[in-house]
């Protein structure tokens, strides 16, 4: 199979989907791999790097996409990216088709484009491997940029998170226990803050409150367990997912009036709608803005902000995947790993994922009719 690995052109995104040893892999069984030059520049990899595995230099993103069977990226493609989309072409990335530009569903649908998801690649036991690096990253960076917000220069109240004696400490609210929302409260307890988690999984909290050894408080999740907690914080995180799907709205408008000026929100969740009403997408070139008194920061892709770690973190896990659809190709790829499987979102014309279908106003169908291979997972 002939791989693709275009240089991301998002807004000061700096990761790349193949590093050297994805490379390696796949050059070494058999498959030709396409890097477009200095697409590894911004993780500090270059082209010499890649060249040393085999992979061939190439000096265009057109010529990328229009030579490879495969393209694997690190960011859904944007609006200057539709048209370079070829017909069938397999397009293995970040999608989070409910989030963003519904533009890009009607290309992938129209051009008949396989887009092998890795936010809805999922286990029998419901994790998501290919989610949980970036997870891990942006839950951790939630509380750094959280905690500059509240500086006084960048328009918060002025709040150090940990306090000192004599002084309260920072107030922290986190709705949703899991990766995101797990590494948010490791994150702030090691600074200091007095931190608050919220989920609707009491199990979840059970498991969290032993972990942390009753240093972060819990909630159960409701609309009055949430009011009054969000009232209360200097600084909100929205760590709330649902595979596939647009974020449920946890926090309203008229919630997010009724904070101090000059708290933070911080939703990790932008990228599939956000979880807070307030809530729109920013870059890191203007990261914030300000609602009601209230500082948000909606990065939709903060990880690309530290591309030296979460490059590696993220190509450990989808390296398996890319070598699995090119040895055996996309159908017997997907017959072959339920996992995977849960994977594609869209086929030959059709959405065939369950949840982005009803999200988008789509017809579902399902990916054993859309194969047509019995053998397929469900």
């Amino acid at each position: 199979m002939i791989v693709g690995v275009p240089k991301e052109i998002k807004t000061r995104e700096y990761r790349v989907g193949m590093v050297p040893a994805g490379v390696r892999a796949l050059t070494s069984a058999g498959h030709t791999v396409l890097v477009e030059t200095n697409a590894g520049g911004g993780s500090g990899i270059p082209d010499s790097e890649y060249q040393r595995v085999g992979a061939q230099i190439v000096q265009s993103a057109d010529e990328v996409w229009k030579r490879a069977e495969m393209i694997v990226k690190v960011k859904e493609p944007i609006a200057p990216e539709y048209e370079r989309i070829q017909d069938g072409q397999i397009i293995y990335t970040y999608f989070h088709l409910a989030g963003v530009d519904p533009e890009l569903t009607r290309t992938l649908v129209k051009k008949r484009a396989s887009a092998v998801a890795y936010e809805t690649i999922q286990m029998d036991d419901g994790s998501l491997p290919l989610l949980k690096p970036m997870s891990e990253v942006a839950g951790k960076m939630a509380i750094q940029v959280g905690a500059a917000c509240l500086e006084k220069a960048h328009g918060g109240k002025g709040i150090l998170l940990g306090g000192v004696p004599g002084v309260r400490r920072g107030r922290v609210v986190v709705l949703g226990g899991g990766v995101v929302g797990t590494c948010a409260a490791k994150v702030a307890v090691g600074m200091g803050a007095e931190v608050t988690l919220i989920d609707i999984n009491l199990e979840r909290l059970t498991y969290l409150d032993d972990v942390f050894l009753g240093r972060v408080a819990t909630l159960a999740s409701d609309s009055e367990s949430i009011a009054r907690s969000v009232r209360e914080a200097d600084l909100v995180i929205g760590g709330v997912l649902i595979p596939g799907g647009k974020a449920p709205k946890l926090v309203s408008e008229a919630l997010i009036a009724e904070m101090t000026p000059g708290s933070v929100v911080v939703d990790v969740a932008v990228d599939q709608g956000g979880c807070i009403e307030t809530c729109v997408p920013t870059t890191h070139d203007n990261p914030t803005f300000v609602k009601h008194g209230v500082v948000h920061y909606c990065v939709a892709n903060m990880p690309g902000a530290v591309p030296q770690t979460s490059t590696f973190a993220l190509t450990n896990t989808t390296r398996p995947y890319a070598r699995k659809i090119a040895d055996l190709g996309l159908v017997e790829a997907i017959k072959s790993d339920k996992a995977l499987a849960r994977g594609l979102n869209t086929y030959n014309g059709h959405v065939t994922y369950e949840t982005v279908a009803k999200d988008l106003g789509y017809s579902y169908l399902p990916i054993l009719d859309a194969i047509g291979g019995k053998g397929a997972a469900k």
